[in-house]
């Protein structure tokens, strides 16, 4: 993996645990989370007149890849509405890689060196450390670890179905667009019932609108890597998001992290090392 591409995936990973934790920090988690996808939707609406469209045979993976990520934001409406980011990121982030890894083989053909299993086992373990540090056993704490998990498994199915689309398509942008316009269609008609209430909202949180262009920057920038290096190298890297997420769950949203959760972070950051190693 080459610096230019190291370094664009950082500033996705960046930018995407920054529109987590506004979507976590202004207290509706459901509307906050319309409002970051609704803008992306707007944002990609507006750009896409200027760009080539996707290939044909990269259709039936956008509308997949759309719905998929339809189940992603509404699964993660439910996580953050009580988990803390610091318990929910780090494990929805961190295991699906894993699963990428495993299940890239059979559907991208991809065999990964062993130096690059190893940054992912160093980055998933550092992911298990972090969430193990997670105290008490409330039922509100283990339904945040199970809608995680889900979670998880929801962003390794659009990993796995964009990492091949994406190369499909012959304009890696407008692909991306399309997908964030279609999934916002979506998640707007999850709102119906609350749809009264999302102007107010956003004229209260109008921030919230800078999260619609981080997220359409962040995966972007992603499946622009896809294009550039192997899936489950761009996948794992982009999961240093954990450790933005820590450090603003620590310095902004006041939340407690402990030496073992920061053990964790190490972890991780010696896998992002690795990973550039090789």
């Amino acid at each position: 993996m080459s610096g230019a591409v190291l370094a664009a995936v950082l500033c996705a990973a960046l930018m995407h645990a920054g529109w987590n934790a506004m979507v976590k920090a202004r207290g509706d988690a459901f509307l906050s989370t319309v409002t970051v996808a609704a803008s992306a939707g707007i944002l990609c609406a507006l750009a896409l007149p200027f760009l080539p469209q996707p290939a044909q045979a990269s259709w039936p993976f956008i509308l997949a890849s759309s719905l998929t990520q339809v189940l992603y934001y509404a699964l993660l409406m439910e996580t953050y509405r009580e988990g803390d980011i610091s318990h929910a990121y780090p494990l929805m982030r961190g295991c699906a890689p894993l699963i990428v890894a495993v299940l890239g083989l059979p559907f991208t053909g991809e065999r990964l060196a062993a130096l690059q299993w190893l940054a992912i086992g160093l980055i998933c373990g550092g992911v298990l450390t972090m969430v193990a540090a997670v105290r008490g056993t409330a039922l509100s704490a283990r339904r945040t670890t199970l809608l995680a998990l889900a979670t998880a498994c929801v962003i390794a199915a659009y990993t796995l179905i964009d990492g091949i689309g994406v190369r499909k398509s012959g304009a890696p942008a407008a692909y991306t667009l399309w997908i964030f316009l279609l999934t916002a269609l979506g998640v707007l008609l999850l709102a119906r019932r609350r749809r009264g209430e999302l102007l107010p909202f956003v004229r209260r949180h109008p921030v919230l609108l800078g999260g619609g262009a981080m997220t359409v920057g962040s995966y972007g920038v992603a499946l622009w890597a896809m294009t550039q290096a192997p899936v489950a190298t761009v996948a794992a890297l982009r999961e240093t998001s954990i450790l933005f997420a820590t450090a603003i769950a620590v310095l902004i949203l006041h939340e407690r992290v402990g030496p073992l959760r920061l053990f964790g972070a190490a972890l991780i950051a010696g896998g992002a090392a690795a990973m550039r190693l090789y």
